[in-house]
């Protein structure tokens, strides 16, 4: 009876250490390593995890990840685009101005990326993070039909990723006005981490896959956010291309904002997922910063395959 009590209580410092490691208060991997370093002095969670099976590669703060819930801001974009689309309301093609001022609601929402004298169309419209083209292109859905979208995405369901999970929201939006801030991430939705996480681990899946050819404006865009967009910061200075969006949240805490990253890499054929939520943080770009220390880890530790498909994308 002494050696049984012995081996289960050894089991359980075994799991317990595990349990660790995988929630970011340990590890020895170079990702994990990466991750706990970037995210020094910092609130908020980050996580990795593997495309093709869904593990948790790496993490900070793993339990911060499944359970604060706000809203998403521009990380939801592609996900608004998702709904456009699926829903024929607009195509590749469709293009339009860039007003530069937006006032929705009283909230005044003016857009910061570089001027252009050229119509943004969709794919260029999520690289710069265009409110002025989002919230305009949003009305043209249903409040019905963005909720069901959001819903279908799996904002609004634990993922299965961690114990003791919690799920955002999605509300109906019941004006014009309510439907353009919501499909902005900045009224009516409000997520997990992980949730964010899932959603576009559902990306990257779809750029492994031979996606419709409807849908390819999403993968552009994201792909573009970081090449010239507002995610340029997460690139790093590696062969390796990487996509994703930023996010910038009003909190409703109080008169600050929350700093969302999320994405995938290597762009060809993405092989991890990241999303990176940062406290109180100052923007997108600061997220995006974050991200670019854990994907030049990433590309460090699988060069030869960053490199190998970098080398073929130009091919």
């Amino acid at each position: 009876m002494r050696r049984l009590t012995c081996r289960c209580f050894t089991v359980i410092v075994v799991c317990l250490v595990a349990l660790h490691a995988v929630a970011g208060d340990s590890g020895t991997s170079g990702l994990q390593k990466a991750v706990a370093r970037a995210m020094v002095g910092r609130r908020g969670a980050a996580v990795v995890v593997d495309v093709q099976s869904g593990h948790v590669l790496a993490a900070y703060h793993l339990d911060v990840a499944a359970r604060r819930v706000v809203h998403p801001g521009s990380s939801i974009k592609p996900f608004t685009l998702l709904a456009l689309l699926q829903a024929g309301k607009l195509d590749a093609h469709t293009a339009l101005m860039c007003k530069r001022t937006v006032s929705i609601g009283g909230r005044k929402l003016d857009c910061t990326h570089p001027a252009t004298p050229e119509p943004l169309v969709p794919a260029s419209a999520l690289a710069y993070s265009c409110n002025s083209y989002f919230t305009s292109v949003a009305t043209r859905l249903t409040p019905a039909q963005l909720r069901d979208s959001f819903v279908r995405s799996g904002f609004s369901s634990p993922t299965g990723l961690a114990p003791q999970e919690v799920a955002g929201s999605v509300a109906l939006a019941h004006s014009p006005e309510e439907l353009q801030l919501q499909a902005i991430g900045e009224w009516g939705i409000s997520v997990t981490p992980l949730e964010l996480l899932h959603g576009y681990r559902d990306l990257a899946a779809l750029a492994n896959s031979d996606p419709n050819e409807k849908l390819l404006p999403i993968l552009e865009g994201l792909q573009q956010s970081v090449t010239y967009g507002m995610g340029r910061m997460a690139q790093p200075d590696a062969p390796m291309k990487v996509a994703g969006k930023t996010g910038t949240a009003m909190a409703d805490e109080g008169p600050w904002t929350h700093a969302w990253f999320a994405g995938y890499a290597p762009v060809e054929s993405p092989q991890i997922v990241l999303v990176v939520f940062l406290e109180k943080g100052h923007g997108g770009t600061d997220a995006a910063s974050v991200a670019r220390e854990i994907f030049s880890a990433f590309a460090v530790d699988h060069g030869a395959g960053g490199a190998a498909a970098a080398q073929g994308a130009r091919k």
